[in-house]
């Protein structure tokens, strides 16, 4: 669904995955969920994070999941989890972590004049 076609009776719109691309590499800092903090994964009706998240990244579902091709690191979850259950975590990159993060790994160190 995207912004245009939310069908909202307020100029109210909801965000829409992927409207923007594939948004994850732009992000310097992730999201990590501590389940063990977590309001919703512990049977209550939370998901402020998902209410507030722009991108529409974090599903309303247990347990709490963020779809990391598409977050671009804003920390808006995080800052307004109510349990402290989200933490921004500096993305490492390296030929261990992501497709994303290696080809950011990549361009950086072309740029640096290290390959």
């Amino acid at each position: 669904m995207s912004t245009r076609k939310c069908n909202h009776l307020s100029a109210m719109a909801s965000p829409s995955i992927g409207e923007a691309g594939k948004t994850g590499q732009w992000r310097n800092v992730r999201p990590v969920v501590d389940h063990s903090k977590c309001t919703a994964a512990k049977g209550a009706n939370c998901y402020v994070c998902s209410d507030f998240c722009p991108e529409g990244v974090i599903p309303r579902q247990t347990p709490i999941t963020v779809d990391l091709e598409y977050c671009k690191g804003c920390g808006i979850c995080c800052e307004e989890c109510p349990a402290g259950a989200i933490t921004m975590t500096p993305e490492n990159i390296g030929p261990e972590n992501t497709a994303a993060g290696d080809a950011l790994g990549a361009r950086t160190r072309a740029l640096s004049g290290g390959g």
